[in-house]
């Protein structure tokens, strides 16, 4: 059925009319909530991945590479989301 058509063409019934709400683009909100949440994992991980957490102790071990690289790259990510989140927010 056409979208201009008040009325269906075999039964003459009255279609009501729908308002669709235009859906928004990337919310900076919720990119700003992943980036924080992002840095945040890779803080709790590296607080007990490099051992800081004396009396509490992972059974396994963590290795040099994820604590001295990766974790970092986590966190530097999670900080880029936050700000490109920020800019989503000022822009629009």
């Amino acid at each position: 059925m056409a979208a201009h058509l008040t009325q269906c063409p075999f039964c003459r019934e009255a279609v009501p009319q729908v308002q669709l709400t235009r859906r928004s683009g990337p919310s900076g909100r919720q990119q700003m909530r992943r980036g924080l949440l992002y840095m945040l994992l890779a803080a709790v991980i590296y607080y007990f991945a490099a051992g800081y957490a004396a009396p509490l102790w992972l059974p396994i071990q963590i290795l040099p590479v994820a604590v001295n690289y990766l974790l970092p790259l986590l966190f530097l990510a999670g900080l880029g989301l936050t700000l490109y989140g920020l800019y989503l927010r000022f822009k629009s």
